[in-house]
């Protein structure tokens, strides 16, 4: 988790901390108390809508806070179908780098792909594991090199589109 993230998240639990604080029971308990000693109907009035708005307006802010956490979660959390997935759609990738650049050390991604397996992967979450650096980024620096290197091929270089 990058240090931006950190903050927000430690901003938003201590909003969360406030709102649970600031909207006890006992709070709007003493609220209510005090406007029984009201007797103008039009305060009374008043002073309930404006507990009903507060509260609305709690349960807005710790709502919003709950879907930053869920957000957050979901950038690190990766179910067992989407493994799955992952698992096949990098095998097919690998099959085709192959293919496109023979040279390239393919052999030595095959290892990751094999850790790429729900048991390996779920464990490795719980432990803090970013499967998107760990194994994106790579893969993303493979795929590009083998697209620049078929690029930048002889029969490629000397050769200008004609129309």
């Amino acid at each position: 988790m990058d240090e931006m993230t950190i903050k927000v998240l430690a901003e938003m639990g201590a909003n969360l901390t406030n709102l649970a604080v600031k909207g006890t029971v006992s709070a709007v308990s003493n609220k209510i108390k005090s406007i029984k000693m009201e007797k103008d109907v039009e305060i009374i009035k008043n002073k309930y809508d404006e507990i009903i708005n507060e509260l609305l307006s709690e349960r807005e802010e710790a709502v919003r806070i709950a879907q930053v956490y869920k957000t957050e979660l979901e950038r690190y959390e990766i179910s067992d179908d989407d493994i799955m997935h992952l698992h096949n759609t990098v095998e097919r990738v690998l099959e085709i780098l192959k293919k496109m650049v023979p040279t390239t050390p393919v052999e030595s991604y095959e290892q990751f792909k094999e850790l790429i397996n729900v048991d390996t992967l779920k464990a490795m979450q719980l432990l803090g594991f970013n499967y998107k650096a760990a194994i994106g980024d790579p893969l993303t620096e493979l795929c590009a090199n083998a697209i620049l290197s078929k690029s930048k091929s002889p029969q490629n270089s000397g050769v200008k589109n004609k129309k």
